[in-house]
């Protein structure tokens, strides 16, 4: 017979608590069943979960390690574990789990506390919680750019798109993001990144920037706003907008493409995720000249995106070829998996617009990203309060990790 005995180690921390603990574990045979440790300011906590023999010979190990502990000035707690209660334990490892990743300029403790009780009102019980940005300083006033904490949460989820309802109403009372993804393997195995171009990789809607050149600004953006919110079918509105800017001249484009805006974090998330590996595209609806010039400037893989129609070097109000939707879009990002050997799951999909809400739907990540309230509403992630690189932090990455990389 046997006894399952919880040992918990607090303290100072210091290179060899964890060696010397458990060579007295090994010298002595003890199975260890489970191990934990954190550190929070260089303050341990240790849990050992033990075998002992309920012949006495236990006593050896218990001696020992107390002995141990407190010549490392650790304080040391044994619990028995009833027999029954480990055995429910590791029934439960078969739970679904998620990660639920929180962003934003600031982590506040209200922020912490809103997001647990929203966890444990749905029975989640909190395995873990792990801070993914780096540490603050208290003397340097200057501002953070980015916050993050990651919970690892076990459980059965009754009602997924209720909790992501709840999860978005909390973050936008109190300016934050919190996203849910179920801890799989495809989570920590991404291999594609597919993004919208426009209001999402620049800050800016191009044909905009034409229309303004053309005199018929305020034309085109009321026909662009109605779309983005899906009150347009796309290929409608982006045809009279097109009709719009007939006549104007192609070297106005060239000057364009030098100024546009490009979206907070877009080079640190590039940088980082190409040095990984990842292929990136660009899935847009608006126009393969401008995609051309971002392509250039980041090294994106792979552009597709509307040809822009010219006679005499002027626009004909038309393009060439088939038009970039939303049907498009989601037909595209399937193409590219397929022809990259991953699946859907392995794919990250990033954009603002209606449009973008059907591969959005289709990818295993699929960010609205400062999108319009329709789309913040249907997609399953969302980023509102920080930039493009807050999607590291929804892929588990660390400040530490990414300073390696870029």
């Amino acid at each position: 017979m046997s006894e399952i005995v919880l040992i918990n180690v607090t303290g100072e921390d210091r290179p060899g608590i964890t060696a010397a603990l458990t060579q007295i574990l090994a010298r002595l045979q003890v199975p260890i069943l489970d191990i934990g440790q954190s550190t929070i300011h260089n303050a341990l906590t240790l849990g050992l979960l033990v075998d002992l023999p309920r012949d006495g010979s236990g006593c050896p190990a218990f001696r020992e390690l107390l002995l141990c502990a407190h010549s490392m000035g650790l304080d040391i707690r044994f619990t028995h574990i009833d027999t029954d209660d480990y055995e429910r334990w590791v029934q439960e490892q078969g739970q679904p789990r998620h990660i639920l990743t929180l962003l934003g300029r600031e982590i506040a403790a209200e922020h912490l506390a809103q997001v647990s009780a929203v966890v444990a009102e749905r029975g989640l019980n909190v395995d873990r919680i792990t801070r993914l940005s780096g540490r603050v300083s208290r003397r340097d006033q200057r501002a953070h750019p980015l916050a993050s904490v990651e919970f690892s949460v076990r459980g059965a989820v009754a009602d997924l798109a209720e909790l992501h309802g709840a999860l978005l109403a909390l973050g936008q009372g109190m300016d934050v993001d919190v996203s849910i993804q179920e801890d799989d393997i495809f989570r920590r195995n991404r291999r594609l990144v597919c993004f919208d171009m426009d209001s999402t990789l620049i800050q800016t809607e191009v044909i905009d920037e034409l229309a303004a050149m053309a005199g018929v600004g305020d034309d085109v953006a009321a026909i662009t706003e109605a779309a983005m919110r899906g009150e347009l079918d796309f290929q409608e509105s982006f045809r009279r907008r097109m009709a719009l800017l007939k006549g104007l001249d192609e070297s106005v484009l060239a000057g364009i493409a030098e100024r546009l805006p490009i979206t907070d974090g877009a080079d640190r998330l590039i940088a980082t995720l190409k040095q990984l590996g990842y292929r990136i595209a660009i899935l847009s609806g608006g126009f393969t000249y401008f995609a051309e010039h971002l392509q250039r400037r980041f090294g994106i893989d792979d552009v597709f995106a509307n040809h822009l129609e010219f006679r005499d070097g002027k626009l004909t109000g038309e393009v060439s070829g088939e038009i970039i939707d939303g049907v498009r879009k989601a037909a595209l990002l399937r193409e590219l998996a397929a022809r990259e050997g991953i699946r859907l799951e392995q794919v990250i999909a990033v954009g603002d617009g209606a449009n973008d809400l059907p591969m959005l739907s289709i990818a295993g990540l699929g960010i609205a990203f400062h999108a319009k309230p329709i789309v913040t509403s249907q997609a399953r992630h969302s980023i509102a309060t920080v930039g493009l690189d807050g999607i590291l932090y929804l892929l588990g990455m660390r400040d530490r990790d990414v300073a390696m990389l870029v």
